[in-house]
Formats: C-alpha cells, sequence, structure tokens
C-alpha cells in the first residue's frame, strides 16, 4: 500500500512483489533509486530515500518514520555466500548456490550519510546518524553518530530536542 501523500519519483524503480510494500504518509523515493522487494518492505512516515539508493537481496527492510537515505546508499537485504562451496550470482540455478536473506531495520529518525553500505541482518537504532561512506556490518546503538567506514561512535543526538521538534511538526 502506498499512501496518497506518498511520493515515487517517475525514474525510480521499484520492482518485486508489490503486496509487500508499504509507503507511509509523506515520503519519498526520489529518481534514480533502485528498490527491490523480497520477504517485506515497509517504509514508515515522512520518509526520504534520495537518488542512486539501492535496495537489493530479497530480504526485508524496515524503515520507521522520519528516516532517511542519503544519495548512493546500498542497503542489501541479502548476499550470496561466498564462504562455501557454493556457486554465486542469480543466472545460476538455485540449488547450485546458497543465498543468505536477512533483516535491515533502519529505527526512527536515524539518517545514513551518502554512499553508506548496510548489509543484512543489521539494525540501526533510533536517532543514529551514519556520516558518509561508511560500511554497516553489525548493529548500531540508538543515538549515537558514527563516522568511519568501520564506523566508530563518535558522538551522540540530543534525543529529547528532535523528539520535541517532532511532537510540534506532528501536532501543526
Amino acid at each position: 500500500m502506498i499512501h496518497e501523500s506518498a511520493t515515487i519519483y517517475p525514474w525510480a524503480k521499484v520492482t518485486g512483489d508489490t503486496s509487500r510494500f508499504t509507503l507511509g504518509a509523506h515520503s519519498q523515493i526520489d529518481d534514480f533509486v533502485f528498490l527491490f522487494i523480497g520477504q517485506k518492505c515497509h517504509i514508515g512516515r515522512n520518509v526520504h530515500i534520495a537518488s542512486f539508493c539501492s535496495i537489493i537481496g530479497g530480504g526485508e527492510l524496515i524503515m520507521e518514520d522520519f528516516s532517511g537515505l542519503s544519495a548512493g546508499c546500498r542497503i542489501i537485504t541479502g548476499s550470496d555466500d561466498f564462504t562455501g562451496p557454493w556457486m554465486t550470482n542469480p543466472t545460476v540455478d538455485p540449488e547450485f548456490t546458497h543465498v543468505r536473506r536477512g533483516r535491515v531495520h533502519i529505527g526512527r529518525h536515524a539518517v545514513l550519510g551518502t554512499n553508506v553500505v548496510v548489509f543484512p541482518d543489521v539494525v540501526i537504532g533510533e536517532g543514529a546518524a551514519v556520516g558518509a561512506g561508511a560500511v554497516i556490518r553489525k548493529d548500531l546503538e540508538p543515538w549515537g553518530i558514527y563516522a568511519g567506514q568501520n564506523p566508530k561512535r563518535v558522538g551522540h543526538r540530543d534525543k529529547e530536542a528532535i523528539l520535541s521538534k517532532e511532537s510540534a511538526y506532528l501536532n501543526e
């Protein structure tokens, strides 16, 4: 279900099982986004997915309200298993591959900077902010500011101030 106030720009590509897709009120998917809907894709209210992002892998994506992906982010919800005796890539019959699908959960008010890559089975906590170019392989705690290719917590966001602004916005 796509809320009537949500926007998917015409040059965005949304493919896969659209019966498993929800897009909340006032959310926006910019041109040149590629979104493959696998097991589930729930995008909450007031979510922004900027140009040149891709969401792939066939797993599950949850993006809570007020979260966002900056330009060029890659959300990977599934991947070939490169460690075992398996062939790889989608042109090979599934009996010869071992695809591992998982879940990516991006919390309320979380924001990912330009070109962040998120691997399967990761939770990005509420309010977390991730600097450009990070590669996220493990969960990030709520309300932290993370930087670096292998991101480390370098600060914190003001939860009370942000939630106060949210309350004022919702009560307009």
